[in-house]
């Protein structure tokens, strides 16, 4: 269920999906919140734990009393990141929503590529590592550079989403109009959701603009093979949902 935080509306929206994140939320957050209080705008940092059986809603909570304006929703039952991140995005108050992860491979003033792309027109701005101008400062490992090709190859095969080489990078933008648009539309709750996402604004028309983001791999991160079998599974049924036209209703 989608908890509406009823808030005053900021600017920007940060949020933050995570999933047993104690250790590396800190050090985020502090990243985040440092960039942040340096801004003339108002914003929000909004952290949503996905049943988290660790500290995670703990040390946010915490947290707060040092930096200003972070919440936290705290699911019981692990949902998946496309769940919490359609959670917080509905949640949110800002102008304009950024979801970004928790182990900050995107550094948040990457966002500030975004603010030109938003005046001119763009309604969904995606970062990416596979276009000209992205940087990656730590290599993924080969395995994973394979899959990752043949998965982004299913995704554009069977989505339609071509010329879009990076769909899976954990920071994207959206104005509040798409934002709650898009998401309240979604039904992929885990890691596929990202390409449901990019279907769902293309068939509702939404201008989408990629940037070159600079990534560091984390080498810790969740997303392993298994996962890329089940991200292969939700595909399919997004492009069922895709013939029998759920997005369009």
């Amino acid at each position: 269920m989608i908890k509406y935080l009823n808030m005053p509306e900021s600017y920007l929206s940060v949020i933050i999906p995570a999933y047993n994140e104690e250790k590396k939320l800190p050090k985020t957050l502090s990243e985040i919140y440092g960039y942040l209080k340096k801004q003339s705008y108002d914003w929000e940092i909004l952290v949503i734990s996905d049943g988290s059986k660790d500290n995670t809603v703990k040390v946010v909570k915490d947290l707060s009393s040092q930096i200003e304006n972070l919440k936290v929703i705290d699911n019981k039952q692990n949902n998946g990141k496309g769940y919490v991140v359609k959670q917080g995005m509905l949640a949110a108050n800002g102008k304009y929503r950024l979801f970004t992860d928790a182990d900050n491979s995107t550094s948040i003033d990457q966002v500030e590529k975004m603010w030109p792309e938003f005046k001119k027109g763009f309604e969904v701005i995606i970062g990416s590592r596979d276009i000209e101008g992205a940087k990656l400062a730590v290599p993924q490992p080969f395995w994973r550079i394979m899959i990752g090709n043949v998965f982004n190859l299913l995704v554009q095969i069977m989505c339609g989403l071509w010329g879009i080489p990076d769909t899976q990078c954990g920071f994207k933008g959206f104005t509040k109009k798409a934002a709650e648009d898009i998401f309240s539309r979604t039904r992929i709750s885990r890691f596929a959701f990202d390409a449901e996402m990019m279907v769902i604004a293309k068939k509702m028309g939404y201008k989408i603009k990629e940037i070159p983001v600079y990534w560091i791999n984390d080498k810790r991160s969740s997303v392993k093979f298994k996962s890329m079998v089940k991200m292969t599974i939700d595909l399919f049924k997004i492009r069922m949902n895709m013939i029998q036209g759920i997005y369009e209703k």
